[in-house]
């Protein structure tokens, strides 16, 4: 329950969110990177946590935004996606996507146990890479046993990857002979952010642009039923081990349905029913990303840079493996299904 504890960490939490609106806002209009203000919160919260910046009468208020707000938000993106993007995508759109979430996200999570990465880490870095980046990694945390160090070094990865793609994959897409809703297509499939989707079809015509705003959208959408099936096996696993109290472990389970991806389907299914106004989407997005932004700055703020050191260098060839491998997925399935 929201008290006046939190109120101190969650005026933090929204000054630093602002600072990132305004980052985004200056790189965006003064240079050719196109990055997040959800990057930009985690980022700005990490600094100023392992910088000594930040008093402990925040830390109860930065928690709650790092649940609360996170699973709101997340409740508000499902008014940004329709199911008619999915009939719209067509049969081999759709198989195409389901293909190459299901073999990045599994595959990754195979190749980071390979290389003696923690569960939790590679687990976000398959979701982030497999979905939608910043976001997608912040609604898998909460039914996974990562930190907020696996959570950081995630989202730092998918920013790369995606920032490359950005100028990257128009000279490859011209180089394998991809143009209009081709290309379009092989970029909704494969890039992580979905401004940075935007951005990298901004290269095409309407068509490429039009195609990755499906593909990228139909993606997202796939989160509900990753989180749900990731959140009921954890449940199972954690319910066959051998837990001595009870009480202990009842405390330990995750709901078989996380509550806001429940909300999360519904506000899908309400914006797929009613012809909503597209002021009220345009402020309902504002606010999704405001909420984000702030739960992101508390995530941030649990980050330890010195754990992350440790970690070394075996999570930056995880997120190149993994994009590598969404990306190849994806330009293998548009040649051969022909989508167009």
């Amino acid at each position: 329950m929201l008290t006046t504890k939190h109120l101190p960490g969650l005026a933090a939490a929204a000054m630093i969110a602002s600072v990132a609106f305004v980052v985004e806002y200056v790189v965006k209009n003064k240079t050719p990177i196109i990055i997040s203000p959800l990057v930009v919160a985690v980022v700005l919260g990490a600094l100023v946590s392992n910088f000594g910046l930040l008093p402990e009468t925040c830390r109860v208020g930065l928690g709650f935004a790092a649940r609360n707000l996170l699973r709101l938000g997340i409740v508000l993106l499902g008014l940004q996606l329709s199911f008619s993007q999915v009939r719209e995508l067509g049969a081999p759109g759709l198989a195409l996507v389901v293909v190459v979430v299901a073999v990045t996200f599994v595959g990754t999570q195979w190749l980071g146990k390979k290389m003696g990465l923690s569960s939790g880490l590679s687990l976000l870095v398959a979701t982030g890479f497999s979905i939608c980046g910043a976001s997608a990694i912040a609604a898998m945390r909460p039914v996974s046993d990562a930190d907020d160090d696996d959570m950081a070094y995630a989202i730092a990865l998918v920013t790369i990857c995606g920032t490359l793609a950005i100028f990257l994959l128009p000279a490859i897409g011209e180089v394998i002979g991809f143009s209009g809703a081709e290309f379009g297509s092989w970029v909704g499939a494969s890039v992580h952010d979905v401004a940075q989707t935007v951005a990298t079809a901004a290269s095409g015509n309407d068509d490429a642009k039009n195609a990755a705003i499906v593909v990228k959208l139909t993606r997202v959408m796939l989160l509900a039923p990753l989180v749900a099936a990731v959140s009921f096996s954890r449940r199972q696993q954690l319910i066959h081990t051998n837990v001595s109290d009870a009480k202990t472990q009842k405390a330990k389970l995750p709901p078989i349905v996380p509550l806001f991806i429940i909300g999360f389907i519904a506000a899908i299914s309400v914006n797929s029913s009613f012809d909503l106004p597209s002021e009220f989407l345009s402020n309902v997005k504002w606010v999704e990303k405001s909420l984000l932004a702030c739960a992101l700055v508390g995530l941030g703020a649990g980050v330890d840079a010195k754990k992350l050191r440790r970690v070394g260098t075996r999570p930056l060839a995880l997120g190149l493996i993994s994009w590598i491998l969404v990306a190849t997925l994806s330009a293998i399935g548009v040649g051969l299904l022909n989508i167009s």
